[in-house]
């Protein structure tokens, strides 16, 4: 009962867990298995997805975890194109994640499916277009973060936010045990998300020195940047920087100023040494390839345990 929220009691799920909806790395596996161990895996739906590989990830994430499930996308990409929006809507995910820029043109379209909205806030500017917009629900994403995040830490943005939010509000960035879990459930978040915990385990997509590389790399071994975005010509806006490991391209490229089109030409994603594995500060956390469902199922007992511990 320590692990009852608002969260599992209106998603009808059993651990206060989501799977943090990664592009490139969160496909059908994962999400299904993050569900089918009692918390719910959101498919990560970049803005270079297609609708054809969201309705099959979604159908493999669907004969795993059954239909807890949730689609993750990236707001200010749709602005330019919302065919994303509604090959996840045609899917009938429990929640829809809209991140990164304003979602007030499409919660009530989401709404009008039977879908919960939630969108990922980086500052309390944040969260007041989300608030305006209608979502049910948000997520504090620190700095900890392992892809796109923000520049405030988990634990002062999420103080922050729970001061200044009636919505209920998860945590994310940088928690990757039962401790975590069971700090942010007893600062009075619903739940949490998690997305570096899951990246060692065999059913995450991607490059295959992914794993290896987050399993070596320690805590310290992260740099923010914007670097990889220029170099794969991806537009994401200014503000948003990605969390990565640390490498060769990092050292001699990142705050060097290069024109986009040398970035390009030295970047190779076939080489661990060159190409991006987005990562989180909890990296030296992750110290073994293990099953996505054993990494959800050890969270949430160690947390449990610990708040029944602190509750006695």
């Amino acid at each position: 009962m320590a692990l009852e929220t608002w969260l599992t009691r209106t998603l009808g799920i059993e651990v206060p867990i989501f799977g943090a909806p990664m592009g490139g790395r969160a496909g059908g596996t994962l999400v299904g298995e993050v569900s089918k161990a009692g918390g719910l895996g959101l498919l990560g739906a970049a803005r270079y997805a297609t609708p054809e590989w969201v309705a099959k990830e979604t159908a493999v994430a669907r004969g795993i975890g059954g239909d807890a499930f949730g689609i993750g996308l990236m707001t200010w990409a749709l602005d330019d194109d919302d065919a994303l929006l509604g090959a996840a809507l045609a899917e009938n995910p429990r929640v829809v994640s809209l991140s990164f820029g304003d979602p007030a043109p499409y919660v009530e379209r989401i709404h009008a499916t039977g879908a919960l909205v939630a969108s990922q806030v980086n500052t309390i500017d944040d969260l007041r277009v989300v608030e305006a917009a209608g979502v049910d629900f948000v997520i504090a994403q620190g700095g900890e973060a392992g892809g796109h995040t923000g520049r405030i830490g988990t634990l002062p943005l999420l103080q922050e936010v729970l001061e200044a939010t009636t919505l209920p509000v998860l945590a994310a960035g940088g928690i990757a045990t039962g401790r975590g879990l069971a700090a942010v459930l007893a600062s009075g978040a619903e739940g949490a998300m998690i997305g570096t915990a899951l990246l060692a385990s065999p059913e995450t997509i991607g490059p295959e020195y992914a794993r290896g590389k987050l399993i070596a790399a320690g805590s310290a071994d992260t740099v923010y940047t914007s670097v990889f975005d220029q170099a794969r010509s991806q537009p994401w806006p200014a503000r948003w920087g990605g969390r990565a490991l640390s490498n060769d391209f990092t050292s001699r490229w990142h705050g060097a100023e290069a024109p986009d089109a040398e970035l390009a030409a030295a970047y190779d994603p076939a080489n661990p040494d060159l190409g991006v594995v987005y990562a989180g500060e909890a990296a030296g956390l992750v110290t073994a390839e293990r099953p996505a469902g054993a990494v959800v199922r050890q969270i949430a007992a160690d947390a449990e345990r610990l708040l029944h511990r602190y509750a006695e």
